[in-house]
């Protein structure tokens, strides 16, 4: 696995690595997750494939609320930053 250089700013934001997290509830995790970060801040999710459903899903329930980043994109993870405007 490469390491990835992380600037002091994404150090100190949470990550949430959803391969962690049983199926059944990974998506309501997620969003609830989500729903703990305040304006101006994010979190970084790990996810074993590009989550495009999850993405949709999102949207959906935030509108444009979470502002997406792509830090990694596969092949063995990606990582997003989900941000919060």
């Amino acid at each position: 696995m490469k390491e990835l250089k992380l600037t002091e700013a994404q150090q100190e934001t949470p990550v949430l690595d959803a391969r962690t997290i049983p199926h059944a509830i990974r998506h309501a995790t997620i969003f609830g997750a989500l729903s703990a970060i305040a304006p101006g801040n994010a979190l970084i999710l790990v996810a074993p494939h590009d989550p495009l459903p999850l993405l949709g899903q999102i949207a959906e329930r935030e509108g444009d609320a979470i502002a997406v980043s792509y830090l990694q994109r596969g092949p063995e993870e990606w990582r997003l930053k989900l941000s919060r405007r």
